[in-house]
């Protein structure tokens, strides 16, 4: 039997619930680099189960109901938010069934029809208070996986003494193409840039510091360092 906590949680494990399907090594795997705690990594998909044929039948209603994941096999395919919410409710919750004390939902989007309990970590929410934090006034380059993301990406990002700039950025794109957004971003000389998806990896991040000198934020690293303080 696994050994709990009091509060009857299991230690040593976290749950990590994808937008589109399991399994996913690289997602795993740049969480895992953050970690120090050793913790066991139990990723899930909300679309698992779901057939290609499925998944294609669920397409974005606008571009604010799209989001964008590469499924296991490397094909990118953009889903609709709400289908992927009301699937990864369920998901999370079977992680609160099973005792696992802390979640991660790895998407950028806001979710706000997610009725999260316990410690689930949402990563639009740890960027968002980060980036007020450290940039109460400024030019902010934000990093999107959509043309239609970037469009609105003003909406989602913008506050009051905060220019936002935003450059299309497909997770999965060849070297060329992160040069090409890394030097289309530099050219617009934000004060902080922000990598708005958990597909972008700790490589995109060191191949976009090529071009662009300034502080780079990294999303699937900023969440997965508040999963680190919670459990270490």
């Amino acid at each position: 039997m696994t050994q709990q906590t009091p509060q009857g949680r299991i230690p040593g494990r976290m749950g990590v619930v994808v937008i589109g399907q399991s399994p996913r090594p690289s997602v795993a795997a740049e969480i895992s680099a953050v970690l120090s705690s050793g913790m066991d990594i139990d990723l899930r998909g909300a679309l698992d189960g779901m057939t290609r044929a499925e998944i294609d039948a669920i397409p974005p209603a606008d571009g604010y109901d799209a989001l964008f994941t590469l499924l296991p096999n490397g094909d990118g395919v953009v889903i609709s938010k709400k289908e992927v919410e009301k699937r990864a409710d369920v998901q999370l919750a079977r992680f609160r069934s099973e005792g696992v004390g802390v979640a991660l939902l790895a998407c950028t989007g806001k979710f706000p029809n997610l009725s999260p309990e316990g410690l689930v970590i949402l990563p639009s929410a740890v960027l968002h208070n980060m980036v007020e934090a450290v940039l109460p006034k400024g030019r902010l380059g934000v990093f999107s996986p959509l043309p239609e993301q970037t469009a609105l990406i003003a909406k989602k990002w913008q506050r009051a003494g905060v220019e936002v700039l935003g450059v299309t950025l497909r997770p999965g794109s060849s070297d060329a193409k992160v040069d090409e957004a890394a030097k289309a971003m530099a050219a617009l000389a934000p004060d902080l840039l922000v990598m708005d998806c958990m597909g972008y990896t700790s490589t995109n991040k060191a191949r976009v510091r090529l071009s662009y000198g300034g502080p780079v934020i990294l999303a699937i690293a900023a969440a997965a360092r508040v999963v680190e303080e919670l459990v270490s």
